[in-house]
């Protein structure tokens, strides 16, 4: 049996807490298994006419395929920013008992104490 469609969901935020907020939400909703908090990220950009350089945090969610538009939704609904970076990205392949944990984690109708 093939591994159920997994998506990895890239968000940047202001700054830890956010991020912190934001995953905790995220996964407590079940509408992703887990996030990764890369702090130190550089952004530099474009807005209101002049390139802008801030410090940001890399937000790294895993996700089933058929919650995407969900979390997405979700995502924007509890983010600071006015046009938030969200990029979703494909998941070719991976260790298969990870990825049904991914799946299993975000089935929103499992018990939530699976471990």
């Amino acid at each position: 049996m093939d591994a159920p469609e997994t998506r990895v969901v890239l968000v940047t935020v202001g700054d830890k807490d956010s991020g912190l907020f934001l995953v905790r939400k995220v996964v407590e909703e079940r509408i992703a298994a887990c996030g990764n908090l890369l702090p130190g990220v550089t952004s530099v950009f474009e807005w209101d006419g002049s390139i802008q350089e801030e410090g940001e945090v890399l937000l790294v969610l895993k996700t089933s395929a058929d919650l995407v538009s969900q979390l997405v939704d979700r995502i924007v609904e509890l983010h600071t920013y006015d046009v938030p970076e969200v990029v979703v990205l494909g998941v070719e392949g991976g260790y298969e008992p990870y990825l049904k944990w991914v799946h299993e984690q975000t089935n929103q109708e499992s018990c939530h104490d699976q471990k």
